[in-house]
């Protein structure tokens, strides 16, 4: 995976200038990542773009703060400024409406997306999400905690996925020389300073107002995660009306990679029911 294919098109979202990928056609389907250090819309979902473009318009952007969107130095992170992005660059694309996929910090941004402009979102994909308040795990906290370096990069790598086969020498290399470009860094330890079960508390929404959902959900997880706990899911399961569960066994924190295949069309069939 080469720095060239993880930039795709770029668009001015509300001052934002916002890298992102744009494939397919048919109704828009947004793609929201994940928080882990180095990462990127297109590390993310490189294996699920291409395919959920087969029937699909898939947008993929690098949220503020991350990849290769911008970073303004004196901006304040936090949920109100990433929905906000979020729906400024569906306005500049002039898209109405889209169904919403995140992944572990991009399911709590999709949840908090699907709660305050419902009016702007079809069905809700929640994959390793987070969006609830649990007790912070050691794996996210590892990984909100990351100071740039190979072995650390490799160490959390094999903290995300069950299948260690995974973590190649190419993508731990990869993602560590993301994390090292200008800026990234102060930008990502601004985000989640410790004490970090605060800013686990920051990404969960209001149970009533989860509850009051009335969007078609489908929930995802791995049962080994190790980064946001499986019991999480169950809760969201319980509290959106019209949900299901997926459980992937010997499944970490990357159903989307370590499950792509299953994943892809388990996304695909879902959100191709409402079209």
């Amino acid at each position: 995976m080469s720095i060239d294919s993880e930039i795709g098109r770029s668009i001015v979202a509300g001052g934002l200038r916002t890298n992102y990928h744009d494939q397919g056609s048919g109704p828009t389907v947004l793609l929201i990542h994940g928080s882990g250090p180095g990462v990127t819309a297109w590390a993310n979902w490189r294996l699920t773009i291409p395919e959920l473009a087969r029937r699909f318009r898939v947008v993929a952007p690098d949220m503020v703060g991350f990849g290769y969107t911008d970073r303004p130095a004196d901006i304040r992170y936090g949920m109100d400024t990433w929905v906000k992005h979020a729906l400024d660059l569906l306005a500049a694309l002039n898209i109405e409406k889209a169904h919403v996929v995140g992944n572990s910090f991009g399911g709590g941004l999709a949840l908090a997306m699907g709660i305050r402009a419902p009016e702007r979102i079809g069905r809700l994909v929640l994959m390793g999400s987070a969006g609830l308040r649990f007790q912070l795990t050691e794996g996210l906290d590892r990984a909100w905690g990351y100071t740039p370096s190979i072995d650390k990069m490799r160490a959390l790598l094999d903290v995300f996925a069950y299948d260690r086969s995974l973590v190649t020498d190419e993508l731990a290399r990869m993602r560590f020389e993301a994390s090292i470009r200008p800026g990234y860094q102060e930008a990502f330890a601004s985000m989640f300073p410790a004490p970090r079960q605060r800013w686990v508390d920051a990404l969960a929404s209001d149970e009533s107002d989860i509850r009051a959902i009335r969007k078609e959900t489908l929930i995802i997880h791995g049962r080994e995660d190790r980064v946001i706990p499986l019991a999480s899911s169950y809760r969201l399961a319980e509290l959106i009306d019209h949900a299901q569960l997926h459980v992937f066994g010997r499944c970490g924190h990357w159903t989307q990679i370590e499950h792509a295949v299953h994943f892809n069309r388990l996304v695909s069939d879902f959100l191709a029911e409402s079209c």
